[in-house]
């Protein structure tokens, strides 16, 4: 993983231990919306407002809409931030 991509995902790591007040979550690439009881749709729209406020970038609906995992969702920060 680049230092960059890993930089990232610590940040993400700090917003989603914030959004979802709890310390015992860990994220990798392939955490998804079903490994997390609450990341309901609400809770993915107040995460993409989070992050993009975060990285000071914005999302297109579509590409929010599509997101599968963390590992794309890194991917689209990188993308981005360029």
């Amino acid at each position: 993983m680049s230092v960059i991509r890993k930089e990232i995902q610590v940040k993400l790591q700090e917003i989603f231990v914030d959004l979802f007040d709890d310390d015992g979550i860990v994220i990798s690439n392939d955490t998804t919306a079903k490994d997390i009881d609450e990341w309901d749709s609400l809770m993915h729209i107040t995460l993409m407002v989070t992050v993009e406020r975060e990285f000071g970038i914005k999302f297109r609906a579509e590409e929010i809409g599509q997101l599968k995992c963390v590992g794309e969702l890194i991917d689209l920060i990188v993308e981005r931030k360029g």
